[in-house]
Order: C-alpha cells, then structure tokens, then sequence
C-alpha cells in the first residue's frame, strides 16, 4: 500500500510519498493535489514538516526512510543526516566525512539524487566558493539555510 500527502511551505508545495516500509519521497510540485494519508508515519511525517517550516523542529525523528539507490547514495543521505541544523558543509568536507577524499563531485551527484529533501538536509551542503546547486533551485536552498539561521539563534 501507497500513500501520499501534500504540505504547503513558504517555498511551494511539498510532495510526501510513503510506502508501508517507510518515507520514499519528498519533492517540491508545481502544486498541491488530494491527499491520502492512510500510513501513521506519513501522517507523523506531515505533522514533523509543518513543524519544521513554523521553526517549530530541528531534527525529524521517528521517520521510518525507505531509501532506493546506489550503496554509494545511500551513504551521502545517511551522513547528510549528521550535518547539524543550520550548519553547512561543503561536497569536498562530505567526502572526506565519508573517506572518499576527491569524491566531491560523485557527492554532488548524490546530493543531487536525494529523494527525500528537508528530511534528508541535502540544501546543508555547499561548494567551496558559493551555494553550489539545489535541485529545487538556489532560491531555495538559500531560504531554507536562512530559515534555519534564524530560527537556529531564537
């Protein structure tokens, strides 16, 4: 069984997909539909993004995540995990994080692959000399690292 939700944010609708095993899929659309949200951990998960957009949540907790794709993606989105709240690294630091030292670019490409933006804080991760890219456009990740900047001081 699926199941799936939309969220409003400041940034656009938010696409949440989830299967029985877990979260498969957080996206920004170009606008919202109905949602079905039959699974309890969807329903946590709707509840934890609203949260977080009200600067209400740091960390999203309790969120089974089904992850689909390369051994090596998969690890970028665990250790994307560890890069704390309104704090950024660059692709080069995440390499070296993951001991893979001149794996920046393959990191960017996974970065880049994350299927599940806010809970997995792919927009934390930044080039050596500017933002770098965002799949759901700079203007975004340039708000949310602001968002968090600011709710990080209060």
């Amino acid at each position: 069984m699926s199941s799936h939700a939309y969220v409003r944010t400041p940034l656009g609708p938010l696409a949440i997909t989830a299967t029985e095993q877990g979260i498969t899929g957080v996206r920004f659309v170009p606008r919202a539909g109905k949602s079905d949200v039959r699974l309890p951990h969807l329903r946590r998960c709707v509840r934890q993004v609203e949260e977080y957009f009200a600067g209400e949540r740091r960390a999203f907790e309790g969120l089974p995540l089904a992850f689909t794709g390369t051994a090596f993606s998969v690890d970028v989105w665990r250790a994307l995990r560890s890069v704390p709240y309104g704090a950024t690294l660059s692709y080069g630091d995440m390499a070296s994080l993951l001991r893979r030292r001149g794996a920046a670019r393959a990191v960017g490409g996974a970065v880049g692959r994350n299927p599940l933006s806010i809970l997995i804080p792919c927009h934390r991760v930044v080039g050596g000399d500017s933002l770098g890219g965002y799949a759901w456009g700079v203007g975004r990740k340039e708000w949310l690292l602001e968002h968090e900047r600011k709710v990080g001081v209060s």
